[in-house]
């Protein structure tokens, strides 16, 4: 599969998008706001223990305090040079019969205590980020734990002789028992790199505890990789060709990144120099915009309609103007596999978390809803979120989750509708005008002035001038007072006043 990374840098933002044979399936937006936080290390102050939730708020700086569960506090953290990483689960301690107590969470912290913490779920709307004090260091090969001994390689790894490689090569040259964990890239890597790179991370370690040492709560040790490095450090794999930027200095500084931090990465860097914007010249925008609709439509005809809530989203697969060649089935079996590739798409590039429902259309034959099953499940295997995907049940529904770690795209480019407060729908103008019409009514009981004053948008005031206007004549008939309608430019469509005043 063919990978290359899109960059789009301006002074307010940067885009950074991942194509897959020239498809989108990631967006990443950086603002220089703090929506996006994953992998920064605090220094924090705890501001309440809350045992009834076995958790814990944390003070790291920002407008919302972060939330720490008793499952991510260590009973110690490594910050002194001479405190070796931690063997066991630091958050349970043996009892007498072999078993383990978990300790609670008032034992492990009390408040103001200063602790490190490493967010690992940004803000998302009114909740805080989630923090750890389970400290990691991202590398391009690896992932630095400095507070627990283990080796652990990715599961993507799957040759029992690379792996055994990689434990043999890694246990020699451990100065510190530091915990480490080979990524996929990792595969294959030589002596020389894993050295260096292992000396890039423990220097990053170290400089982060002279820093803690240093600084009062709350306080900012290390800050993660700008977005577009980001992207060169996790996306770019051993079989990615191309990354395009349109900054000479976001150019200049790629070019910098890789010659220090990977010099063995062989992919080529190009400016985009040339007039048309760089997300028009591969035709991204358009695909942005339709992945903040609800409606999908597949090539076929058919499509998918996707409806996220708070608790769950829901993903519909329908016909729509496909009607097959063959039989019904078969019509029902090219449409749902047509589907999964664009739900994959979609889910990633809107990063979608939480809990999916998939609503396929019926299938009879079970080896078809088999197939399907096996599918979707090949589809999300490029995906880098950690995904569970549970069998179809026999009314085509497909239960899945997928981790939330960031904002979706919606939440992330789009605000709550200021008409519908995220309801999805606005009162028809005739059920506007009848709440209008009683307003009138109930105003006219004390009212002492002559007219009736009404105040509308201006899409409402042409509705009630044209299609209301026999209702409008038979109410100051039979009220005995002239009703007089003004259109105001800024009142949205269900928002209207009703005051009277004298002739």
């Amino acid at each position: 599969m063919y990978k290359e990374l899109v960059v789009n840098v301006t002074e307010q933002e940067t885009r950074v998008a991942l194509l897959e044979d020239g498809n989108i399936v990631e967006l990443f937006v950086e603002r220089g706001d703090d929506t996006n936080i994953n992998g920064n290390i605090y220094k924090g102050r705890v501001q309440r223990v809350l045992p009834g939730m076995q958790a814990a708020f944390v003070d790291i700086g920002l407008s919302q305090a972060a939330f720490i569960y008793v499952d991510d506090v260590q009973k110690r953290q490594n910050l002194e040079d001479k405190e070796p990483p931690y063997t066991g689960n630091s958050n349970r301690e043996p009892l007498e019969d072999g078993a383990e107590r978990q300790i609670p969470i008032e034992e492990l912290l009390r408040e103001g205590q200063e602790i490190m913490v490493q967010v690992v779920k940004s803000p998302i709307g009114t909740k805080g980020a989630r923090v750890t004090t389970y400290i990691s260091l991202p590398g391009r090969y690896l992932v630095l734990m400095p507070n627990v001994d283990h080796i652990g390689i990715s599961k993507r790894i799957g040759d029992e002789e690379e792996r055994d490689r990689l434990r043999e090569l890694i246990g020699g040259r451990r100065d510190v028992p530091y915990g480490y964990i080979f990524r996929t890239a990792g595969e294959g890597i030589e002596e020389e790199q894993l050295i260096r790179e292992m000396d890039l991370l423990v220097n990053s370690w170290e400089n982060i505890k002279k820093r803690y040492r240093s600084f009062s709560p709350p306080y900012l040790l290390h800050r993660d990789l700008t977005v577009t490095f980001r992207a060169i450090r996790d996306l770019l794999t051993h079989e990615a060709d191309r990354l395009s930027i349109d900054n000479r200095f976001g150019f200049d500084s790629v070019n910098s990144f890789i010659k220090k931090i990977m010099p063995e990465l062989k992919v080529k860097v190009e400016l985009y120099d040339r007039a048309e914007p760089i997300f028009e010249s591969f035709n991204l925008e358009g695909d942005i915009s339709r992945a903040l609709k609800k409606k999908v439509w597949l090539k076929s005809g058919g499509y998918i309609v996707i409806e996220q809530t708070e608790a769950l989203t829901s993903i519909d697969v329908n016909t729509g103007r496909y009607v097959g060649k063959h039989d019904f089935e078969e019509t029902i079996f090219k449409t749902n596999l047509e589907a999964i590739k664009e739900i994959a798409t979609q889910v990633r590039l809107r990063n979608i978390g939480g809990i999916l429902i998939l609503d396929f259309i019926d299938m009879e034959v079970l080896e078809n809803r088999e197939r399907v099953f096996e599918a979707l499940k090949e589809a999300f295997k490029e995906d880098k979120c950690r995904t569970n995907i549970l069998p179809m049940s026999e009314i085509g529904l497909i239960q899945m989750t997928r981790k939330r770690v960031r904002k979706s795209l919606t939440k992330m480019l789009c605000d709550e509708c200021p008409v519908c407060y995220g309801d999805g729908y606005t009162l028809s103008k005739s059920s506007i005008a009848q709440k209008i019409y009683r307003e009138i009514g109930r105003h006219s009981r004390d009212m002492v002035g002559d007219i009736f004053n009404i105040k509308v948008g201006e899409e409402m005031a042409d509705y009630l001038q044209r299609e209301e206007q026999a209702t409008i004549e038979a109410m100051e008939f039979r009220l005995g007072k002239k009703i007089e309608i003004y259109p105001i430019r800024r009142f949205h469509r269900e928002e209207f006043e009703v005051t009277e005043k004298f002739k």
